[in-house]
């Protein structure tokens, strides 16, 4: 077992070799029996949780034209689906520590599961706003899930956020694909579709309870026990919370570490409000901003441009112009995936150059919505793929950046809070699409293209 003062490696897994009390064959030992087992659980079990928290989420916007129909704006569902996401992010990082993770993944699987079924469920006849209600449950479920499955990150070190950013992307191209797959390919019924999505969050249990080590919680709970003064008498379940190192120094580390004993010293005021509102403000410009322009930028696209980027069917690979939408959520998830797998391999650093190419994208497809100067709908996708990975990396990246710059004791409330930026992007977004969408498509009437007029009618 290392000592308080083992050194780490660089990636916060292993003491480094020809340290003090280790050797090599110590170190290949360790590094056989823990970085292929437990680290390896930590990347499935948060692929898992990205994978899960974010899959409604995109299947609920695949599915949006078949909730509302072609005379609602999409961008209402997307208000519904990330508005609750936005407020939760927004305020739940200042008090959502007090709250166990296990009762909170409870709470999420239960969240989700029940707005899925009033999605399914609501006949055809009842008004909109019942799926809406049951989009806002999913979406307060996916907001409070990813503040904690981040602020968890912090416990697990760079690989849990490998396997978060991962997931996320892999539940776009899950979620859109798997859509069109059941609605196109095996002309399943919406509703149907819809169903069988309720039963995905059970799989974000399995992974907390069964696949996450816990021990670095439990190891946490302990050290802070240690540490703390009989007569600050914290309450047994918020130690869970406690900012701690990587899960692998939790596993091999039995003893308290430096890092726990600074977090003792200052616990009271490291977690004061007025601290964490100087936190939220410093992570801005570096963080924020550019996060918050990508999501403007490419919701933009996905909600209000894309619904109106049609060509004629005999020049497209789809057989009704309903296709060309799912389709290209399906491009963009893909792109998406890459990108947000990619940090072991390739790393941004200057994340607003992908941000402003980003808000290029936006202008280039809404003049095509308008002049229809592009001369063939392959091109499109490429752009639409192009869009899902300036995306994700902009996301993947600006979560590793916060892990890798950020003092220990205030990564977990950074990681957490900095997620406001994009639900905060998309609600503007959002907001932008309930007015774009009809008015390129009512331009495009006006010179002849009344493709997005016919939607309506095939879903009839």
């Amino acid at each position: 077992m290392t000592g308080r003062n083992t050194p780490i490696s660089s990636s916060g897994l292993l003491p480094m070799p020809g340290t003090p009390g280790s050797s090599w064959a110590t170190y290949q030992s360790r590094m056989a029996n823990l970085l292929q087992h437990q680290d390896t659980k930590v990347l499935v079990a948060f692929w898992l949780f990205g994978l899960i928290n974010n899959v409604l989420y995109v299947i609920i916007l695949s599915a949006a034209q078949d909730l509302v129909g072609s005379s609602i704006p999409k961008g209402v569902v997307l208000l519904a689906d990330v508005m609750p996401s936005f407020f939760t992010k927004l305020i739940a990082p200042y008090f959502i520590h007090r709250v166990p993770y296990r009762v909170r993944v409870l709470v999420f699987i239960a969240l989700s599961a029940v707005g899925m079924l009033m999605v399914a469920l609501t006949p055809p006849s009842k008004s909109v706003s019942v799926k809406m209600a049951g989009v806002v449950l999913a979406s307060l479920s996916s907001g409070g899930g990813e503040l904690s499955f981040l602020g968890l990150s912090h416990y697990y070190g760079h690989i849990s956020i490998v396997g978060w950013g991962s997931g996320t992307g892999a539940a776009g191209l899950v979620g859109a694909g798997l859509y069109v797959v059941l609605t196109e390919w095996w002309g399943f019924s919406v509703r149907d579709s819809l169903l069988f999505s309720a039963c995905l969050p059970a799989v974000m249990f399995v992974s907390f309870f069964f696949v996450l080590p816990l021990e670095p919680l439990r190891a946490s709970s302990l050290q802070k026990d240690y540490e703390t003064v009989p007569s600050q008498d914290l309450a047994e379940d918020d130690v869970e919370d406690m900012p701690t190192g990587p899960a692998s120094s939790a596993l091999l580390a039995p003893g308290p570490s430096n890092v726990h004993t600074a977090y003792s010293m200052g616990h009271a005021a490291a977690n004061s409000f007025e601290n964490n509102l100087r936190r939220a403000k410093s992570l801005f410009v570096p963080y924020m901003a550019p996060l918050l322009l990508v999501y403007i930028a490419e919701y933009t696209i996905n909600q209000g441009v894309s619904p109106t980027l049609l060509f004629p069917v005999k020049e497209s690979p789809f057989t009704e112009f309903r296709g060309f939408y799912p389709f290209y959520g399906f491009l963009y998830q893909l792109g998406v995936f890459i990108s947000r797998s990619s940090t072991p391999f390739f790393r941004i650093h200057r994340l607003y150059i992908p941000s402003v190419l980003q808000v290029g994208n936006m202008l280039l497809l809404i003049l095509q919505s308008l002049f229809y100067f592009i001369p063939s709908v392959y091109i499109v996708f490429i752009i639409i793929f192009w869009e899902g990975l300036l995306g994700g990396a902009v996301y993947v990246n600006c979560f590793a950046e916060i892990m890798e710059n950020i003092p220990d004791h205030e990564r977990e409330f950074s990681l957490s809070a900095t997620t406001v930026s994009d639900s905060g992007g998309i609600c503007i977004a959002a907001l932008v699409s309930i007015l774009l969408e009809p008015s390129l498509c009512a331009y495009q009437v006006a010179h002849g293209r009344g493709w997005c007029r016919q939607i309506e009618a095939q879903q009839g």
